[in-house]
């Protein structure tokens, strides 16, 4: 069963694809109690199992404090390495693992040993560059792609793309080009929450690859639930760019839950018609950035509204 997920999910990827849909989520806390940990995988294997995926992300957070100079609104406590929290606890889920690698934590006989491990496996994976060009790395985005490139050719290599840096630089379509040449084959952004700064990323993404003719990969959006003020701040730390409207909005709301998950079903709504039209194939990845588990049972509700909405549109295409 977990074979043939694999091949759709590498099938949507090579053949570019609309419509990949990914759940997203962080293991456990490095130094959590083994009971612990087996009692909250089983948990999200109980809550992911029935929703129809093509793949789970599994993130390698980084402490990204030389980004800003804002206080963090919650402590960071480094977590369980992806690829052991899901071999070794996420095994009953018959979905790929995506797994997230902040690559500057790592040295190069670590990265290395890594990469050639399974080597005759089709693996997927997100390389993660520096939050700022202050921190310091022990290994850069580059020579993490070059390794990927000369060691495990067969990895299936995804980036991310941040919508909100387009806003001020004008170039995350370069970017991603960059990254593509450099063997990148997929495409997961910062969460979204303003649709303008991600649909002017798309614009110049289609643009730039339609007059230089080179053929577009996919682009996953990533969306996310916000239940509280505190979430709302904390996605606020991380970069997430909240137009002021909107932020007005949810914290005026009666539900700020629910509002944002309207907000979230719209905006995605118009980045994919956006999509659709010009052929760009966009898919989306969700995730809670909260532990709460009203937070985290909205963006598992969220998934199935998203791949009811994708699954409709796309039918709606081809026949």
């Amino acid at each position: 069963m977990i074979y043939t997920e694999i091949i759709m999910l590498k099938d949507k990827i090579t053949n570019k694809k609309p419509g990949i849909l990914i759940y997203g989520i962080t293991p456990p806390k490095k130094g959590t109690e083994q009971e612990k940990v087996k009692e909250i995988s089983r948990k999200q294997i109980e809550r992911i199992k029935d929703i129809d995926i093509d793949g789970l992300i599994l993130y390698d957070i980084q402490d990204e404090e030389d980004r800003t100079t804002e206080e963090r609104p919650f402590p960071f406590l480094e977590t369980i390495d992806p690829q052991i929290y899901g071999e070794k606890y996420l095994k009953k889920l018959n979905v790929p693992k995506i797994i997230y690698r902040c690559v500057g934590k790592y040295g190069k006989t670590e990265f290395s040993n890594w990469l050639e491990s399974d080597l005759n496996k089709d693996r997927f994976s997100v390389f993660v560059g520096a939050s700022s060009k202050n921190q310091k790395v022990k290994l850069n985005l580059k020579d993490a792609y070059d390794m990927s490139r000369e060691l495990n050719p067969k990895l299936n290599l995804g980036g991310v793309a941040i919508p909100e840096r387009h806003t001020k630089h004008n170039d995350e379509h370069l970017r991603i080009i960059k990254k593509i040449q450099s063997g990148c084959k997929f495409f997961v952004s910062q969460a979204v929450y303003n649709v303008e700064p991600a649909k002017n990323f798309l614009s110049d993404y289609y643009y730039y690859c339609k007059n230089n003719n080179i053929e577009m990969v996919p682009i996953i959006i990533n969306l996310t639930p916000c239940g509280s003020i505190k979430t709302l701040d904390f996605m606020k730390w991380l970069g997430i760019n909240i137009p002021k409207w909107l932020e007005n909005d949810l914290m005026n709301s009666n539900d700020i839950l629910q509002k944002s998950l309207d907000l979230s079903k719209s905006t995605f709504e118009e980045l994919f018609d956006f999509g659709l039209e010009k052929g760009i194939p966009i898919g989306c990845s969700i995730e809670s950035v909260s532990n709460r588990k009203l937070e985290i049972e909205a963006s598992i509700q969220l998934t199935r509204e998203i791949k009811d909405m994708m699954d409709k549109k796309i039918a709606k295409i081809e026949g």
